[in-house]
């Protein structure tokens, strides 16, 4: 394990002495300065200074001139400031200035040794919390979403305008599994948004009764159960996100009080009559058509058009198959790593399968069918046997002949049963039964040979 450098600054030849002694006895590195500039100039020269532990009554630059620069200079490394008895004035400027916790002169052994470990233990979970956020924000950015599509990148060009008018309200439309949480989440990430200040409220999925006190909190005594206060999601996105899914499935009855938050920007707690400041971007997503549950009456036309300032669009994958081999490279690279398996690939005839399958449940039905294949996979390329789809029909699927006729066994489940679905499982087989050769499958059909790319 490497040992921890502490770099100790102390005009004191004895004080600089005793510390360095306990330092070294605990197993650190221990670095000497009897002064500010030259701590400075040490810290220049070593980047892996762990921690500093200064006095702040020195000649030329005191402790306190020394705390700020380190701070303009050097931010991640934190400092311990040592006062003298009784003087917690310079204490408090001290933490002010930038010091992580101060010590009364002399010091014991065992005090140092507690504010130590709390100052670094501090230190190490900001910076696996900046660690995560960078994870997050990686994961989570418009260069993770995955696409060649000119529709697909024209939305994502657009999503990236809207990044800093944080009081703008987004509307993220796509059928269900084409990633609309994960752009709302890539707006908030590319707008420097912390993780835990992205809330999303699925509305579709909280009974009636339930969403309000979700959305905007409750006060105590408000209604029968609430033996407490309560924050609401709008308080706990402060300074972030406020996703709204399936925003078509709100009750009228909440819709009212939601075009208030976004009109006025406040709102109130139920059982409370204190206006509460909104503070959070609102980005709602919907499957469902609004224009038409507006004409039905089932959602208030002020309140679409309140939501609808700047709408993004999100095609179903099947009007973007092009973008299929790409996301399933992306997908098998991020199993490669979660499974621990080398996963060489995708077979020719398994992708043409994949290109020309329907995808009722869009990327999201993709990357659940490739995680159970790679599952399923020992070290060879993943077929059309690894999916269950393909399993099931190819079983069931076959063109037999019989003379001068050619009859096609084609099974599909009712909930996928469409006239696509039944060309793309005809294509298909006479490909199979014509052994992958395309132009002899074309002939047989009497159709043009690209349509074995782009059905």
């Amino acid at each position: 394990m490497t040992r921890q450098t502490i770099l100790v600054v102390d005009d004191e030849s004895i004080s600089l002495q005793i510390m360095e002694r306990y330092l070294q006895t605990d197993g650190f590195l221990v670095i000497t300065a009897t002064c500010g500039s030259e701590a400075l100039e040490i810290l220049n020269q070593h980047t892996s200074v762990d921690m500093v532990i200064t006095d702040l009554l020195m000649p030329g630059m005191d402790g306190i001139q020394l705390i700020e620069q380190i701070r303009c200079q050097f931010d991640n490394i934190p400092v311990i400031a040592i006062t003298a008895s009784g003087s917690i004035q310079s204490a408090i400027t001290a933490i002010k200035s930038g010091a992580s916790d101060y010590l009364e002169k002399p010091c014991s052994r065992e005090a140092l040794r507690i504010a130590m470990q709390r100052t670094l233990n501090y230190h190490d979970t900001i910076r696996e919390n900046e660690q995560l956020r960078q994870l997050l924000r990686e994961r989570f950015t418009f260069h993770s979403i995955v696409t060649v599509n000119p529709s697909m990148k024209g939305q994502l060009e657009l999503a990236a305008r809207v990044v800093h008018a944080n009081t703008t309200t987004v509307a993220i439309y796509g059928e269900s599994g084409v990633g609309k949480e994960v752009l709302a989440r890539a707006i908030h990430f590319a707008g420097k948004g912390l993780p835990n200040s992205f809330i999303a409220v699925n509305c579709a999925a909280i009974p009636e009764h339930l969403l309000e006190s979700e959305l905007f909190g409750h006060v105590r005594g408000s209604f029968t159960g609430a033996d407490r206060d309560r924050e609401g999601k709008l308080s706990a996105a402060k300074g972030g996100t406020l996703l709204l899914d399936e925003i078509g499935d709100m009750p009228l009855s909440l819709q009212a009080k939601l075009l208030r938050v976004l009109q006025e920007h406040v709102y109130e707690k139920i059982g409370s009559n204190n206006l509460l400041p909104v503070e959070c971007r609102v980005i709602v997503t919907t499957n469902r058509n609004l224009p038409e549950l507006v004409t039905a009456g089932r959602f208030r036309e002020d309140l679409f058009h309140r939501i609808n300032i700047f709408p993004l669009t999100i095609p179903p994958l099947r009007e973007r198959r092009e973008d299929i081999p790409h996301l399933c490279e992306h997908v098998l690279d991020q199993l490669r790593q979660h499974l621990g398996k080398p996963l060489p690939g995708i077979s020719k005839k398994t992708m043409e399968l994949l290109q020309n399958y329907h995808w009722p449940g869009n990327v999201r039905e993709l990357r659940n069918m490739l995680e159970r294949a790679a599952i399923l996979t020992d070290n060879e390329l993943i077929r059309p046997s690894h999916f269950s789809i393909f399993a099931a029909n190819t079983a069931h699927a076959a063109a037999v002949d019989s003379g001068d006729m050619v009859c096609y066994n084609l099974r599909l489940p009712t909930a996928e049963l469409s006239l696509e679905a039944l060309t793309t499982q005809i294509l298909a087989v006479t490909l199979e039964r014509c052994n992958d050769n395309k132009s002899k499958a074309a002939k047989l059909l009497k159709i043009a040979r690209k349509n074995f790319y782009r059905s």
